[in-house]
């Protein structure tokens, strides 16, 4: 997430991929409604713990440098995730093999090492393809300093790792034909930690009309628990989801009835609220634009843009729970028989 200084009062599914669980085809796309949501268990369930772990300790390993925005370490990280979609067999936006949405180096500010680079992941949906529901992440972090890698295993490593994991659900259910209904889009932002570029680049020149995107999910820190929860784990901060829609704010409520006791936390939605965690990651390029979004994340911590924010200190099993939540706010989009409507002003 974004660090800013403020004044304040106080996925493969074939056989030669063994790691990866193999659903087969069960038959007509016609699922009604409820057979659908019902099914939504299952793929949630294909999100696993091991998975992410296995995942987090390569994109936030030394190998990676950091991934500054720009520099060669981020660049290792583009290519990375376009091979582990390539690998699941999620295919870019047009097709082809060109995963990457390009920024040049002058859109940053002076404050990138280089060009740099979005990546983008397309899943088709299967009755209303022009409607498409957008999960973010961002990619990059704020690289080394003084001869020390700051590799963001939570920032936004953790993210990261969940959007692949729920890219692969989804393509799962695709060839099982239960969906989604309408397109996800997974999109992998640049230079959040610069200012935010890379969603507002993607928001200035978006691929997908932007009055055809249904929502934005946004992903931010989800593998770790800030103090205010030490006692109680079962978390997430829910932030943005009743500025624009009260659909998607009904959606993940929806979606939480999925996880036995888990809680919602309100307390970064405040209008009030002195740290101003709404304006500072990716969502708020879409909400500004008119889309609803809602943002995910779990809190800040002592590690957060310090070296120490490594793998080793996320908590896999709470993450895992966390991005099945997320998952089953995308399901809930994606197929629901009406599409969410703006109807609030976003105050």
């Amino acid at each position: 997430m974004r660090k800013i200084f403020i004044t304040v009062s106080v996925l493969a599914l074939t056989a030669c991929c063994a790691q990866k669980t193999v659903i087969k085809k069960t038959g007509s796309e016609t699922t009604s409604n409820n057979t659908i949501k019902n099914t939504a268990e299952i793929y949630a369930n294909t999100i696993t713990a091991d998975e992410m772990k296995t995942d987090l300790y390569i994109y936030a390993s030394d190998e990676f440098e950091g991934r500054d925005t720009g520099a060669p370490g981020q660049k290792k990280a583009v290519e990375w995730l376009k091979k582990q979609y390539k690998k699941m067999g999620i295919s870019s936006v047009d097709g082809s093999d060109n995963y990457f949405q390009p920024i040049p180096e002058a859109y940053f500010e002076g404050k990138a090492y280089g060009d740099s680079e979005n990546v983008l992941a397309y899943i088709k949906g299967t009755e209303k393809p022009d409607e498409v529901v957008v999960l973010s992440a961002h990619l990059d972090h704020v690289g080394y300093h003084d001869g020390q890698i700051y590799n963001g295993a939570d920032d936004d490593g953790s993210g990261t790792v969940a959007l692949l994991e729920i890219a692969e659900a989804f393509k799962k259910a695709k060839y099982a034909g239960v969906g989604p209904k309408r397109s996800v889009l997974i999109l992998h932002v640049t230079g959040e930690e610069k200012g935010l570029f890379g969603s507002r680049f993607y928001a200035e020149n978006p691929v997908f009309p932007l009055a055809n995107t249904v929502a934005n999910i946004n992903v931010d820190m989800i593998g770790r628990v800030d103090p205010q929860h030490e006692d109680k784990k079962r978390y997430i901060y829910v932030i943005g989801a009743d500025r624009l829609s009260t659909g998607l704010d009904a959606a993940v409520t929806e979606a939480n009835k999925n996880l036995d006791g888990f809680n919602l936390d309100y307390k970064y939605n405040d209008r009030n609220d002195p740290q101003r965690i709404y304006y500072r990651s990716d969502h708020y390029n879409f909400a500004k634009k008119g889309v609803p979004a809602v943002f995910f994340f779990s809190g800040l911590h002592e590690d957060y843009h310090q070296p120490t924010d490594t793998p080793d200190k996320i908590d896999y099993p709470l993450m895992t729970e966390r991005t099945k939540l997320i998952f089953y706010t995308a399901w809930e989009l994606v197929n629901s028989k009406e599409r969410i409507k703006v109807d609030r002003d976003g105050n």
